[in-house]
């Protein structure tokens, strides 16, 4: 039998003892994380988070807290962290060009030189390239986008130079604080093009597009492109391979409206 995943809540209160922490506010459920707000032993407001992703203690001591939450203390083997403390408010507050233009001037920041211990992105796209005639859709996506999609990674891997990307860098993502106004916290961190950073800008918050999807993905495309100094044609292209490679990966009830928001970005970018 596979053991049971430890409970987030039994692990907080062992670590609030361990690290003499004294718990400063109601917990936040996100997916398998738990967020607890806490002061450690003098005082000082911090953040307490139980399930981060295996990588994300490497990339917070590497960034140093140069566009990022500050890493305070860690147990990868648990993925456990304890962070500076940052505000309830995330960049959901703002509006689609104030937000992309400051996830925008975080990317500079955040993309220093690649960690040997992180995963590449480039080398999963390849492998998922590979195996792509075999996988077993839930939903058909067309063969037309699928055939550009693995000419544009063999083109992109070809000379991909590496950086570390936060890997889930979106509205929810980055959230307020007293250090600075805006700090990126929950970080998926993988090696990989800078180019390959604005997927999750375009995915998150479909809502807002409500009729004008061609113009708002386009409007946010165009944004985090001009604001970062990227190279348009490789961005475009980045957002068209992961575009199809979500789509091939969609499985569940919501499968088809999944894929149905995966195409229309990839078909948007390049009308």
């Amino acid at each position: 039998m596979t053991p049971a995943e430890p409970d987030p809540t039994a692990l907080a209160r062992h670590r609030l003892e361990q690290w003499r922490l004294r718990a400063d506010g109601p917990a936040e459920r996100s997916g398998d994380a738990l967020t607890l707000p806490v002061r450690t032993a003098d005082g000082t407001p911090a953040l307490l988070k139980i399930g981060a992703s295996n990588s994300e203690h490497l990339v917070l001591r590497r960034w140093g807290g140069d566009g990022a939450v500050r890493l305070l203390r860690a147990d990868p083997h648990e993925r456990v962290l304890l962070t500076e403390r940052v505000g309830p408010t995330t960049l959901d507050a703002l509006t689609d060009t104030e937000a992309c233009v400051i996830v925008a001037g975080l990317y500079s920041r955040l993309h220093v030189p690649a960690l040997p211990r992180l995963p590449s992105a480039t080398e999963a796209l390849r492998r998922w390239a590979d195996r792509l005639d075999d996988l077993d859709l839930s939903v058909p996506v067309p063969r037309r986008l699928t055939e550009q999609a693995l000419a544009l990674t063999r083109d992109l891997s070809a000379d991909a130079a590496e950086v570390v990307l936060h890997g889930d860098l979106h509205f929810s993502s980055v959230r307020s604080a007293d250090r600075e106004p805006w700090l990126a916290v929950d970080a998926r961190p993988v090696n990989g093009d800078p180019h390959d950073e604005l997927a999750p800008m375009l995915v998150h918050r479909w809502e807002d597009y409500a009729g004008r999807v061609r113009d708002g993905v386009r409007h946010r495309f165009w944004t985090l492109v001009d604001a970062a100094g990227l190279d348009e044609d490789r961005a475009r292209a980045w957002v068209v391979v992961r575009m199809v490679r979500l789509a091939t990966g969609a499985a569940g009830a919501d499968a088809s409206a999944a894929v149905t928001r995966y195409l229309a970005i990839a078909k948007a970018v390049q009308d």
